[in-house]
């Protein structure tokens, strides 16, 4: 069997990601112990800190029904790049990149939600002094890398079907 371009840009960077992201969160939940007390790992800039957000994105949260929902919305989020994938053509090398970290972003964190209702494992966290982020993952910085591809491959095409219109409605 031959794979396509996209499929061998996607498949391999899929499976990287998160195999990355798994290993470095069971890694996070085994060395990073007790939970909330941070490590220098880049001086005061980057630390690694244990923690678990049962909430979504920057631990927003949606009550009790929190695990539940963002796992429905996880699959439906790996349905809709599934169709997405499908969709995109074959040489479209950036697209496929940003679909591998996006939908590997996404199950990753869907597998933790599943696996524990503490919820997602988080362990970097960025900041200077007391002024910190947000603690997230490989997935995280995986999805949000994969949107920025999206967006660029998009704006890319969105660009190269705007200057074929305009050579369509050019007068002779």
């Amino acid at each position: 069997m031959s794979w396509s371009p996209k499929a061998r840009r996607f498949w391999p960077l899929f499976s990287l990601v998160l195999l990355t992201d798994c290993a470095t969160k069971r890694a996070a939940e085994f060395h990073l112990v007790p939970a909330h007390v941070p490590h220098e790992f880049f001086g005061e800039i980057v630390r690694l800190t244990l923690a678990y957000n049962p909430g979504a994105a920057m631990s927003l949260s949606l009550g009790s029904h929190s695990r539940v929902a963002l796992s429905l919305f996880a699959v439906g989020a790996l349905l809709a790049l599934a169709l997405l994938y499908r969709r995109t053509a074959s040489g479209d090398m950036q697209a496929a990149a940003g679909l591998a970290l996006v939908a590997s972003g996404a199950l990753g964190n869907l597998l933790d939600r599943l696996r524990s209702p503490r919820g997602v494992v988080d362990f970097i966290d960025v900041g200077v002094g007391g002024t910190r982020f947000w603690t997230f993952n490989i997935a995280d910085v995986a999805i949000l890398l994969g949107a920025v591809l999206l967006i660029a491959s998009l704006q890319r095409a969105t660009d190269v079907t705007g200057d074929a219109r305009e050579a369509v409605n050019r007068p002779c």
